[in-house]
């Protein structure tokens, strides 16, 4: 009986911490909506600009991964500027160096494989994990002529005005928030 009840108290215990960390204060939502909404039209309006509408739903792929996180888990190690920043630029700087070392279209699963694996290795050694990075890295192989052509210029724009953009939106965001911060500092204040 008493492993019984230790088990239910285990569970308890378990379901009630989970619930804890996955509840939402209802205006972090709104929070959230405002800074993803506003993060993405502005890349989105800059990107239409300069580049064609396919490369603009691919280039807003690896940027909406990103505004899940800065947006919405504005906690979390990899949403934090380093990462967002450093995973981004890291990954698209791999990207192009694969896509001119592996130019040959029916290679371009190793192209593909080599881009993503090795932008994992950098960001693990320099600490700038970001996931949505992979897709950066990916997109600069997998992309249109037009982003293939732009050559190491992709690292800059896109990648890095739309994180810039991604960052102080974020930044902004949740200053205006009140009670969320962003950068996230683990230490009290």
């Amino acid at each position: 009986m008493t492993k019984k009840r230790n088990k239910r108290n285990t569970y308890r215990k378990a379901r009630i911490i989970v619930i804890k960390q996955t509840v939402i204060n209802p205006i972090d939502h709104l929070w959230s909506f405002i800074g993803a909404f506003t993060g993405i039209a502005l890349i989105g309006s800059l990107q239409t600009l300069t580049l064609t509408s396919l490369d603009n739903t691919f280039l807003i792929g690896s940027f909406g991964a990103s505004a899940v996180l800065i947006y919405g888990e504005t906690s979390s190690p990899l949403a934090q500027p380093r990462n967002l920043v450093g995973g981004h630029v890291l990954s698209a700087i791999i990207g192009v160096c694969i896509a001119k070392l592996i130019p040959h279209p029916n290679l371009s699963w190793l192209a593909c494989a080599l881009a993503v694996s090795l932008a994992i290795v950098i960001m693990q050694i320099t600490k700038t994990m970001h996931p949505p990075g992979g897709a950066t890295a990916l997109i600069a192989v997998t992309g249109s002529t037009q982003i293939k052509s732009l050559g190491f210029l992709y690292v800059i724009n896109p990648v890095l005005i739309g994180v810039v953009i991604l960052l102080v939106t974020a930044y902004f965001t949740n200053k205006f928030a009140g009670h969320r911060q962003y950068p996230f500092n683990s230490r009290p204040k």
